[in-house]
């Protein structure tokens, strides 16, 4: 073809001549069937070639890089592209099979914050759902700069993106949680708690409901921390979810008699009864909004005083029409259900690297050169 790309208007024209449904299909000419075959593999990536190349670039000294006019925006264009290759299972895998793992994860350590928080992006996307990669990620001590990072970075967003893909990494991953333990992950949790940034205490809240419901032991470590006064505090957020996370992670402690009884329990009541006013005095629109909201108020408030709430008596607890409640909503499930994978890709015989020559992308950055086609001399 004599442009660059795909033709789709010359497409479009010989699929409608050759398909107008008036007519059996003819047998494709020779020339015909090599035009095609051309026009389809211009839009075809070979994603194992490109996360070869992107693997390059990351061992590549940034000194190096800078010299070649590559820019710190060209390095976040391509964990964009590799990020979207992750998103595939056999992808994910094959990064540390290829060498790109350990680099990627040497990014964490970068001095700029954006290309940090990207990396540990790209780590979560890697580790999400994926039990093989999530052991990769732990055998190369990659905990350890996405604790430094959710810790202590200086950019809140570097320290959301590591504590999400902490979450990734050590969700249903035993030796992942035990090393998180080890390595003062509550006390970062805490001081996440204590920020101004909604998200993050959002997304710290979601971590602890999940370790609590998971491993009812750490119930007494979250509340040697003072966890318990913070979570109360956060029950009367202005932000509905973090509310919700609060008041289900007060819910699991609650529940679990060995570690003691909530701390201030006089203020828990107090917060507990401005929701019931506040969920009183909702409309009907707002009521349903907030139906995890009301079940959980209703059942921490059975829970710490063996009564039901008000919010029962009122009938605000199930509205008419909605299911009839039998426990408490997962609020921390809700948010770690990871989604479905991209499906696997077929293996290439004698190889330990997946076949991936059909995936359709658009053109992918030009940090590398040109993905599709021939190879640039």
């Amino acid at each position: 073809m004599a442009k660059d790309g795909l033709d789709w208007d010359g497409l479009l024209k010989w699929s409608l001549a050759n398909s107008d449904g008036t007519r059996p299909p003819r047998q494709l000419s020779e020339e015909d069937r090599k035009w095609f075959v051309e026009a389809m593999q211009a839009q075809t990536v070979d994603v194992i070639k490109r996360m070869k190349e992107i693997t390059l670039v990351m061992t590549t000294p940034e000194d190096v890089l800078q010299a070649q006019g590559v820019t710190p925006d060209n390095i976040e264009d391509m964990l964009d592209e590799l990020q979207d290759h992750v998103e595939s299972i056999d992808m994910a895998n094959d990064l540390h099979s290829i060498g790109g793992l350990v680099p990627l994860l040497g990014y964490l350590k970068n001095s700029h914050a954006n290309i940090r928080a990207k990396a540990a992006d790209v780590v979560a996307t890697i580790v999400q759902n994926n039990p093989k990669s999530q052991q990769l990620v732990m055998e190369v001590n990659g905990l350890e700069p996405l604790l430094m990072n959710f810790a202590s970075d200086s950019s809140i967003t570097a320290r959301t993106k590591a504590l999400g893909a902490i979450s990734s990494l050590i969700r249903h991953n035993q030796p992942g949680v035990a090393a998180f333990r080890l390595g003062n992950g509550y006390a970062a949790l805490k001081d996440a708690l204590s920020s101004d940034d909604v998200r993050f205490q959002r997304k710290a809240l979601n971590l602890i409901n999940y370790l609590l419901h998971e491993n009812s032991a750490d119930c007494s470590i979250v509340t040697e921390l003072g966890i318990p006064r913070q979570m109360v505090h956060l029950a009367s957020s202005t932000d509905p979810d973090v509310r919700e996370a609060a008041l289900g992670g007060l819910l699991e402690l609650a529940k679990d008699k060995k570690s003691g009884t909530l701390a201030d329990e006089e203020k828990l009541k107090s917060v507990l009864q401005s929701r019931i006013d506040g969920i009183s005095k909702m409309s009907q629109d707002q009521l349903e909004a907030a139906r995890e909201e009301r079940q959980l108020v209703d059942s921490l408030w059975k829970e710490c005083y063996n009564e039901p709430s008000s919010l029962r008596e009122k009938g605000l607890v199930v509205l008419p029409g909605e299911d009839t409640y039998k426990q408490p909503p997962d609020v921390a499930g809700k948010f770690f259900e990871p989604a479905l994978r991209a499906g696997s890709a077929p293996k290439q015989d004698g190889s330990n690297v997946s076949e991936s020559a059909g995936k359709k992308k658009d053109a992918p950055h030009l940090l590398l050169g040109p993905g599709p086609g021939p190879s640039a001399p």
